[in-house]
């Protein structure tokens, strides 16, 4: 396993804290047994899918919600758990719930943003577990767009963001017209308390 430290205090990037073997097995046992669906959000006025499909496992009394979407929580699987166990030793933090998303192909995308939301409480610890194709994140200051940095997550690899890292920085996965196969991202994180 190798760390290195992308922004000081605020992001670490872990590889290889997976096997390849390990990853290939997560991915698809994750691709076929989790519940996955589609959800649509309203953007300038107009509905439309979300340019993914996701999912979202957590303990019983835990609710989320962004981009106008209530998540009600599915109950964790053994290998959500298996995965956010060594996670947490990871990260050094405790997660009672996963956000899930399937990027199909290239075509498959996340916007700019921050996971900001007040349920997810002052500077959170975001634990994003890559398995599948490498695609490219990036990374802008919220005051300044034109100063980006791009790392490429690899299966089986874990970044970190904690601190005040969302409330300085956006993140996003854009589109690819490379040939890319599927990538399944999820993100641990602490709802309330």
């Amino acid at each position: 396993m190798n760390n290195r430290v992308l922004i000081e205090d605020k992001l670490n990037y872990f590889t290889e804290v997976y096997s390849e073997g390990e990853s290939n097995s997560y991915f698809e046992i994750l691709k076929d047994t989790i519940d996955w669906n589609q959800d649509e959000i309203v953007i300038f006025g107009k509905q439309t899918k979300i340019p993914r499909l996701s999912s979202w496992y957590a303990d019983s009394d835990v609710n989320y919600s962004y981009s106008g979407l209530k998540l009600i929580p599915r109950e964790w699987t053994k290998e959500l758990t298996e995965i956010k166990n060594k996670t947490e030793k990871l990260a050094d933090s405790n997660f009672n719930s996963v956000l899930l998303n399937y990027y199909r192909s290239g075509g498959d995308s996340m916007g700019w943003h921050s996971d900001d939301e007040r349920e997810l409480g002052i500077d959170p610890t975001i634990a994003s577990v890559t398995f599948g194709f490498s695609r490219r994140f990036l990374i802008r200051q919220k005051e300044n767009h034109s100063n980006k940095k791009e790392i490429s997550l690899e299966s089986g690899s874990i970044l970190i963001m904690k601190s005040d890292f969302q409330h300085k920085y956006q993140h996003s996965v854009p589109k690819t017209a490379k040939k890319v196969g599927g990538r399944i991202n999820l993100t641990y994180r602490q709802i309330g308390g």
